[in-house]
Order: C-alpha cells, then structure tokens, then sequence
C-alpha cells in the first residue's frame, strides 16, 4: 500500500498484499471497511471458510488472490457477476469452482482470524497517525522528524565503513562501500563523489521517496547523511550484488531458468508496487539489471530511485523535465516526445526480460563508437520461431517450452513501440507467474532436457488471442 492526497487528506489503502503471512481462520469482515481498495492478495496462506459476499461489496476492488488456502463452499454469486473483477482462486481443494455444487449450510463467520484483524488494524491505526503529503512536495513535521531519526553524521559514515575500507561497487553516483551498523547488520552505503553526475538533486528525491514507500520487491534505505561536502545513502545490503552481475558472461554459476523467472517476477512485484499501489504513481524512469539487486535469498529488489517521479494522476503520469534512463533500456517513444511515462518503464522492463533470456546485455558497445542493441537482435529470431538461438545458452537445455515461450511473449510485448501497446504491470506480474508455474509443473532437472530442437512449435512462439488483448493490439 502507498497512497497520499492532498495535504489536507489522509492516506487510503489501494493495494494490500499479504500474500504467505501464515494467516489462519476466516477471511476478516474488518477488510469491508478498506473501501478504496482495488487490490487484495491473500494467497498462500491458511484462510478457511467460504469465501464472503462482503467483498463483492468493495466498491474499487479489481484484483483478488484466494490461491492456495483452505477455502470452501461456493464462489458468491455476487462475486461472479463483477465482471471487471480479476479472481484467482486456485489451489483450494475444497472450493467449489463449477456451477454444479452441492450446498451446504455454511454459517458466515463474524470471529475473524486473530492473525488477519491484527494486521488489519495495525494497518488502519498507520492510517489514521500518518498524514502523508504529495510525494513531490514537502514534509510535514512528522515526516521531517523521520528524516532527522535517520540521519547520520559524517563521522557516523566513517565508522559504519571502517573508514571507507571494503569497496563493493562504483557508479555515476558515486562509490558504495560494505558497512556494519552497531547491532552487527551490514550494510551498503553510497558515498556521492562532488563531481557525481546525478548530483544532489538526485540524493533529495530518493531520500524523500524512500522514506514514505516500503515493498518486500524494493531496497530499503535504512539512513543518510547530509553534512557539508559530505552526502551518503545507507541501505540493506544485498548480498548477491546485481543481476547484470549474474548473467555477465564472465559468470561460470549460470543462473537456473528458474530463478530467472523468480527474479523477473520479483521485480515486476516491486514496480507493481510503484505503478498501481501508490497513489500519486510512481514512474522509476531507470530500471536495468544493474538496478536489480540481490539478496543472499536470491530475491530481487528494485533500488536506485534517484531518477524516480511521482505523478499526482495516471492522466499527467509523465515527466519531460531532464534526460533520464541508460542507452539500450530507453523507451523509442522518448526519441520523440521526451516524455517518461509508466509505459516507459514498462518498456525497460521488457528489456530486462530479454536479458534474463538471452544472458545478454541490453546495448553493447562497438570499437567504431556505436552501439548493438538486444532487442534488434532478438526480433527476427522471434519472427523465425528460432528460440534456441535465443535463450541463453548456459541454460544448456534445462527449461520447459511452453515457459520459455510465455516468457518471451511477455517481453516482446513489453518492447512493443508504443506505450499503447504494452501491457499494465500488474497483467505482467500475472503471466510471469504463469510462467513460473508453468516451469514447476514441468520438474526440469538436469538429466531431462525438454527440448532439443532448434526452433519452438508456432504454438509455442504465437501470441495467442488473450495476450494479444493483453497487450493492446
């Protein structure tokens, strides 16, 4: 959830995940009282009961998870009837899912679970305590005092570092370097060189979004420090460093076709979290794989918001202020308008995909100065239906084709040339987990390659009728 107005408003819960949070019992009555929600994730928890008519009631809802819980009885009749309503409902053994079902008599519980109205509450107590303002603009008091709580000195930055000892990385920001806070956590923390390319305006925004945006899929900034000729930026620490790093050919430790699914839809949670649950919408405006880092999990969290903009509605959700996003990943609609929009992320996203693919990087540099691009070498690959060729071959093999397939449908669509054709990342987070389960149904181990041939049958390759509306055409 992420959602603010005006100054004179309060916050309101849009998108509430608790998707493998152990819940139990029934499904709470408190989520009636959530009316400006439009997305609800309670998959993969032990939820019993049936399944209530209240929330066919939730007057913006769109989107509801019930996968894999104990759910019983029949599905609402009311709830069937919201056509623009999006349920997945799979994985309950007991539930009803056809027309044909025998009725029981099943009293509609008022107990909730404990587990889930605890939750609940402490959500609506967050609510009614922080009064958040526009993203763009200034803090109030509270959130300045947040500010000051997190705020580090120079000297602070020092220690934490061990006098700027273990370097771990280095960009246009500046360098990072691997620290220890005084409970033993480690941490990154990016120093901003004076001659940093991104510059201070840059460290401002990502302090200030940072602060009022929180996602398990996003890197979270634990502090900064702002003294004279001195500026850092304290984060988790990701232990795996980036994915661009993974997939360098200069890794001999290839990564499963698996675990590139995990990280793709991992990072497309986090974005969906930037795009659809936070209201004003947040447009990230660089994404790439060097922006996709990893933790000693392998679970991929967006970071880098520097370039980041929040918009106050999906109308005017562009920004044609200063040049932002890195060669190879630029949305072609840029070239022309100068506007970054959702839609633009989108399209870096797509490029991202294509590199969990292939292995390969989005532009690569020739001796003449110029630059090759990924996506040009992958399009007339696609139209010959020659997947082999396409997929990384470090996979050796090891993948189901009608996962690959799928994949490669998402990340062409999201390439497509304009932002009208490109599909919304929360229908993206959809088929990348069709994807993802596609591939675990399939148990591809080493000793059972699933296809040795060099191209992939046309159905495998063709974008079918529901992904073609998916993606606008």
């Amino acid at each position: 959830m992420c959602s603010s107005g005006t100054s004179h408003s309060y916050a309101r819960i849009t998108s509430l995940n608790l998707s493998t949070s152990k819940l139990t019992g029934h499904i709470s009555i408190s989520f009636s009282e959530l009316t400006e929600l439009e997305s609800l994730d309670l998959s993969d928890n032990n939820l019993s009961g049936t399944i209530p008519e209240f929330l066919a009631k939730l007057p913006k809802l769109k989107v509801l998870n019930l996968r894999g819980n104990e759910l019983t009885g029949s599905i609402p009749n009311i709830l069937k009837e919201k056509s623009d309503l999006e349920m997945s409902l799979d994985g309950n053994p007991d539930l009803c899912l056809t027309a044909r079902c025998k009725k029981h008599k099943f009293a509609i519980p008022l107990i909730p679970s404990v587990s889930a109205l605890i939750v609940v509450i402490l959500v609506l107590l967050g609510i009614w305590i922080f009064r958040i303002r526009r993203l763009k603009g200034n803090f109030t008091r509270h959130e300045s005092s947040k500010l000051r709580s997190k705020a580090f000195s120079y000297s602070n930055v020092l220690e934490i570092t061990n006098n700027s000892q273990n370097l771990i990385g280095e960009g246009g920001f500046g360098k990072v370097y691997l620290g220890t806070l005084k409970n033993d956590t480690q941490v990154a923390v990016k120093l901003l060189s004076q001659s940093s390319v991104q510059g201070h305006r840059e460290f401002r925004s990502e302090v200030e979004l940072l602060m009022v945006v929180h996602h398990r899929h996003l890197v979270s900034l634990i502090g900064y420090c702002k003294e004279t000729g001195a500026r850092a930026l304290i984060y988790e620490y990701m232990a795996n460093g980036d994915l661009r790093q993974h997939l360098s050919g200069n890794n001999r430790h290839a990564l499963k076709w698996k675990n590139r699914l995990q990280i793709a839809l991992d990072a497309a949670r986090g974005l969906e979290y930037l795009h659809d649950g936070c209201k004003p919408a947040i447009v990230h405006r660089d994404l790439k794989t060097t922006n996709i880092l990893l933790d000693e999990n392998m679970e991929a969290k967006i970071a880098d918001f520097g370039l980041s903009r929040a918009f106050a509605n999906d109308i005017d959700s562009h920004v044609s202020t200063r040049p932002a996003g890195t060669i190879g990943y630029l949305d072609p609609e840029f070239q022309s308008s100068g506007n970054l929009t959702k839609g633009s992320d989108i399209y870096s996203f797509g490029i991202i995909l294509l590199e969990l693919i292939t292995g390969q990087p989005a532009a690569k540099r020739q001796p003449n100065n110029t630059f090759t691009f990924l996506l040009q070498w992958v399009t007339p690959k696609v139209k010959n239906e020659n997947i082999k060729s396409i997929i990384d071959s470090r996979v050796q093999g090891k993948y189901s084709v009608d996962s690959a397939g799928k994949f490669l449908q998402v990340a062409m669509s999201c390439t497509a040339p304009t932002a009208s054709q490109r599909p919304d990342i929360s229908q993206v987070v959809y088929e990348l987990r069709g994807c993802l389960e596609l591939e675990m149904s399939k148990e591809v181990t080493s000793d059972q390659p699933t296809n040795s041939s060099s191209s992939m049958s046309t159905s495998a390759l063709q974008f079918d009728s529901d992904f073609s509306i998916l993606s606008g055409r």
